[in-house]
């Protein structure tokens, strides 16, 4: 999720994509159309009671002006589901306060910091902050984290309510089969299994001359060339450097550390040396700081490889392929010997799915590159040598290091009718999420009919997920 005032460039360097925290009441859908008064012009009110716990209309508000500061936009639908997952939260917080579950403040803590470190970055610092919601900085920090703490414990409920569902046997899972069509069971798409042989190109060589690319620009500026312009002309940040390659107003913690850390160090008008992160190297000039926030300029400048290093790495690859097509030697050997890999090679190549270790590859799982170099293998044939990109920094979506490779095509599985036989993890995961959702479902059904609620009647025209608030909602 990208902040409103942030580009998609400028996210490409922060440390993490920022996490939006959802709350007891993140997002669900409503009828009213206007955003601020409600019918009859009524501005605050109780709209609904659980138990002893009351739910205002400035509750739901609040939570539409967060998804505005966090740049996410609201419609005239929203409200009715915010009002649902309220109430939803408040009988998953009673049953947690009667089964004595504690809150994780470690995790609590980091995720109000996350959020607030999103908010004063998204409106431009605590003044800003506290005139959008205004309230006193400190105010909201206790009210979220009273939030955060609530929903720390509405997730652990809801973990142990889905947890009572045990696992799955074989025999659970073909008796659920027996009783489901089989047109209605699920298709299993179409995967692969490949294993490769990689190398990488001279990335000293390539670090090297990057640096001394931006400690020239860095010696033109200290001459005084203006920073704004060579940022506009140099900088592979497209986001930024339209704007002379300022960042804006921003807390540190959304920057990759050692980013953050040069910039904290540096005086107003000082230009760094330079820092290197996992997007590129940088130059930083900060213009402005307050705190923990800064408002800098930077110049980013990648990598760049050479056609010489493709031309050896396709050549070493295209002589290795040719040497296991005469079974001079085997794939696995070749892997083990001659990939730079450290993941793949010591397996004979064989790759897995970084997210979840499977060797199985959908096709939406497997590179732009790669699949285009193995759509049309048989299997055990292999492909020409191709530049790709490696699983560097998958987990936070960033595209990879440049890496030349050869893929062997080892097995393709058609997309098929999921089966007993070929498919049990895939079939027995369908039954246990099915039946732990039966399982809330019961819990929310049997509280909602047996505690006292009341829903005001301007929500009359919701369409909610369960059918029992209806039946709550009372003039």
């Amino acid at each position: 999720m990208l902040l409103t005032n942030i580009t998609l460039s400028y996210t490409s360097m922060m440390n993490k994509y920022i996490k939006i925290i959802a709350t007891a009441s993140a997002m669900l859908v409503c009828t009213f159309a206007s955003a601020q008064k409600y019918p009859g012009g009524v501005i605050d009110k109780t709209i609904a009671v659980v138990g002893n716990e009351m739910i205002a209309i400035s509750d739901i508000e609040g939570e539409i002006q967060m998804m505005r500061a966090q740049g996410r936009a609201s419609d005239h639908s929203l409200r009715c589901e915010i009002l649902e997952s309220m109430l939803e939260s408040k009988l998953y917080l009673m049953q947690a306060k009667l089964d004595s579950l504690t809150i994780n403040m470690d995790a609590s803590e980091m995720e109000l910091t996350n959020r607030i470190d999103q908010v004063r970055t998204s409106l431009g610092g605590d003044e800003m902050v506290e005139e959008f919601f205004g309230k006193d900085i400190n105010k909201l920090r206790a009210e979220w984290r009273q939030q955060l703490q609530d929903q720390s414990l509405i997730q652990q409920e809801r973990q142990q309510i889905a947890g009572k569902v045990p696992t799955m046997t074989p025999v659970e899972v073909k008796q659920y089969l027996d009783t489901v069509n089989v047109d209605d069971l699920p298709i299993i798409p179409i995967k692969y299994q490949m294993s490769q042989i990689c190398i990488y190109p001279d990335r000293d060589a390539a670090n090297n001359a990057v640096k001394e690319r931006l400690l020239s620009l860095r010696e033109r500026i200290i001459n005084g060339e203006r920073f704004a312009t060579l940022a506009r002309l140099y900088s592979e940040d497209p986001g930024s450097a339209r704007r002379g390659g300022e960042l804006g107003m921003a807390s540190k913690t959304v920057f990759w550390p050692a980013f953050s850390d040069a910039a904290m160090m540096l005086k107003p008008g000082n230009i760094s040396q330079v820092v290197e992160t996992p997007d590129g190297f940088h130059i930083i000039e900060v213009l402005e700081k307050k705190n923990d926030m800064f408002n800098a300029r930077h110049i980013l400048m990648k990598p760049q490889y050479t056609e010489e290093d493709r031309t050896k790495a396709f050549r070493k690859l295209d002589s290795l392929r040719t040497e296991i097509s005469n079974e001079a030697i085997t794939f696995e050997l070749a892997a083990q010997f001659y990939s730079e890999d450290p993941a793949t090679r010591t397996n004979g190549g064989q790759m897995a799915d970084p997210a979840t270790g499977s060797a199985y590859f959908e096709i939406d799982q497997i590179k732009p590159a790669d699949y285009t170099a193995v759509q049309d293998l048989k299997e055990g044939e292999i492909s020409e040598p191709l530049e790709s990109k490696d699983n560097e920094g998958y987990a936070m979506d960033r595209p990879g290091n440049t890496v030349y490779k050869i893929i062997r095509l080892d097995k393709i599985y058609p997309a098929h009718p999921a089966t007993f036989e070929t498919d049990f993890t895939e079939l027995s995961n369908l039954v246990q999420i099915e039946k732990q959702n039966q399982e809330i479902k019961h819990f929310l059904d049997e509280k909602i009919e047996s505690t006292h609620i009341w829903i005001d009647k301007i929500f009359e025209e919701c369409e909610f997920v369960h059918p029992g608030w209806s039946k709550k909602i009372k003039e």
